[in-house]
């Protein structure tokens, strides 16, 4: 994982992608579990709102990506700063084993909580014998 120096002075309204070339990102923080069942993957955006979230799978990839409204943050004037935050982009290659009709995804508090369903054919079965 590799941290980056954000620019968080660029108030030009651009779109993910050209952000993404002109700007610099932090990787957030992820865990992935799998069961029989699925992938689960735990990122930690703090400061991203639900409407500064993008998640999109693209060519087999699985992308995340959180913008923070730093209008709020610039007006303060901190005694203490020590929470480190940026803008967040993580990109991982999805194998053939998800069922992308089925990922689930929820936003709670700044933790992005994302189920990945194995596809059926790949989920371990038991073989009755007769």
């Amino acid at each position: 994982m590799t941290e980056e120096k954000v620019n968080i002075n660029n108030k030009e309204n651009k779109s993910w992608e050209e952000a993404l070339e002109n700007e610099s990102w932090v990787a957030p923080l992820i865990d992935i579990y799998e069961t029989s069942e699925e992938y689960n993957l735990i990122a930690n955006l703090p400061g991203v709102e639900k409407n500064g979230l993008k998640i999109k799978l693209e060519d087999g990839h699985l992308i995340i990506m959180g913008r923070i409204d730093y209008t709020d943050a610039m007006n303060k004037k901190y005694i203490l700063k020590e929470i480190e935050t940026g803008n967040y982009y993580r990109r991982f290659k999805i194998a053939d084993a998800v069922d992308e009709s089925k990922i689930d995804a929820s936003f709670q508090n700044g933790q992005l909580t994302l189920s990945l369903p194995k596809h059926e054919r790949l989920k371990p079965k038991n073989i009755e014998i007769k």
